[in-house]
Formats: C-alpha cells, structure tokens, sequence
C-alpha cells in the first residue's frame, strides 16, 4: 500500500487543501492520503495557531466519516515528542505499518526549503517526496529519483487569508469544506 501524507497546520483547513488532497489521491499513483495534523511547524511562527483539538475536529469533519474514502485525518504527530520533525514522524508510522510505503506530500513553497528539514536527505531517499505547485513558488526540476512533481491544481486559498477574512466577520462559507464554517462559528474562532 502507498501513502502519502499531507502534513499541515490546517488552521484552519479549506477547499485548496481538500483539492490537492484529493487529486493526490486519484492522480499520484497513492492507494491513500492521510492529512497529517501538525502540532506546530518547527520552521514557523505559533502565534496565530489555535488548539489542536479545534484543528483537529474541523479535519475529522472536511474528510468526513466515509471509512471506504481514500482521504484520512491524521493525528499521529500530535502524541509524538514535540517539536514535530517529519522524519521521525515517518520512522514512527514506518515500525508501526511496515508493509506500507509512506511518501510526503509538499507544496513548492515548502520545497524551496526543504534542505532546512531534519535529515532531508533520508526522508528522500528512505521515503520520497511529492511536490505540487503553489503560486509564487516555480518548481525546479528535482534531481532526486525519488522526487516527483504532480502538478496539481493551483489555488489562491490560504489558511492566512482565511484568518484574517473570518477575524473581520466575513462569510467564508465557499472556501471551507461542509460543516468547517459552522463549526467555526459555533466555537468563535478566529474572530
């Protein structure tokens, strides 16, 4: 079985992630995407991040209930040791699901600093890396073999954007999967 996890802060999680989410899954050669919760990206700032249970609930309910689906919510980061580094993540899911074959899936932006991760290198060559394309950020050819670029869709959604739009009072009902504004709402965040 091929996995590709889709790691994020998912604060809060829209359209744009579900989309590259689900092309993933249907155009990257993965029997399954798993959105893998991060408690906090040790290469960014904390301040605007909001619990991880919030975090949590608003992914469980944009991949829904469906047990058959081949997207998943992933919350393995968050009972690891802090600060969350993908490479240990990934030697942590590899001893406890041997027969599957984990690669990370990433934006170009992310990409451009992908040297700064610990141990890059292993996580390429003991893993692979999928990379899809965010605006602003060109992809190089990789040099890597096991590197690949999907070109999925590009979309101007981010979760930056999202924040400060919902903190002004703005109705983001379209840019947030089904049920993940009402849960916003019901619970006050980011206002």
């Amino acid at each position: 079985m091929k996995i590709g996890l889709l790691g994020g802060s998912f604060n809060p999680v829209h359209v744009g992630h579900m989309m590259v989410a689900n092309y993933m899954a249907q155009f990257a050669g993965l029997d399954e995407v798993w959105m893998m919760l991060s408690p906090q990206n040790p290469l960014k700032d904390s301040a605007t991040l909001i619990d991880d249970r919030h975090r949590l609930k608003m992914l469980e309910i944009a991949v829904g209930a469906d047990r058959q689906s081949r997207i998943k919510a992933c919350d393995v980061e968050l009972s690891l040791p802090r600060p969350s580094y993908t490479i240990d993540t990934l030697r942590y899911l590899n001893r406890r699901h041997p027969s599957v074959s984990f690669s990370i899936i990433t934006g170009s932006d992310n990409w451009l600093g992908f040297g700064r991760w610990r141990e890059s290198e292993s996580i390429l060559s003991d893993y692979g890396v999928i990379v899809y394309p965010r605006p602003g950020f060109p992809i190089e050819t990789p040099s890597h073999p096991n590197c690949r670029i999907i070109n999925a869709p590009i979309t101007e959604i981010s979760s930056t954007f999202l924040r400060q739009a919902l903190s002004g009072g703005a109705d983001m009902t379209y840019f947030l999967p089904p049920g993940v504004y009402e849960y916003i709402r019901h619970n006050h965040l980011y206002e």
